[in-house]
């Protein structure tokens, strides 16, 4: 499933609403290759047009986790988001980044195992 934030709505994206971008088309194939526990606490594409990143989202039990698509030749990063910010005011916190040196099997495989290690998953 695809969802697309912008101005603050949030909205399923079917057909020929879904963006063919370049980190778009990229979002998808890693999410293709995560595995049955990612899938399950569901792991969505996400256009997120207020913070500028497509990524993979995903509703893990400690809260949403983005794996946010690089721009450029900046690395993947894992983000934390908030439902709402801490006591220093901050809505995020990167836990992870790695390089683009991986294929889309490695970014997944990756991102699976550190939010499995660390407890994220059921």
């Amino acid at each position: 499933m695809e969802i697309q934030i912008l101005d603050g709505i949030v909205r399923r994206l079917r057909g020929q609403d879904v963006p063919m971008g370049g980190l778009a088309i990229q979002a998808r194939t890693i999410a293709n290759f995560l595995p049955l526990i990612c899938q399950r606490v569901g792991a969505k594409v996400v256009h997120n047009s207020d913070a500028s990143y497509t990524g993979i989202r995903f509703d893990t039990k400690v809260g949403p986790v983005v794996l946010e698509m690089p721009m450029g030749d900046q690395p993947y990063r894992l983000v934390h988001e908030f439902i709402e910010p801490d006591a220093q005011g901050r809505t995020e916190v990167e836990m992870r980044r790695f390089p683009q040196i991986y294929k889309p099997q490695g970014v997944a495989h990756l991102t699976a195992e550190f939010l499995r290690s660390r407890g994220f998953l059921k």
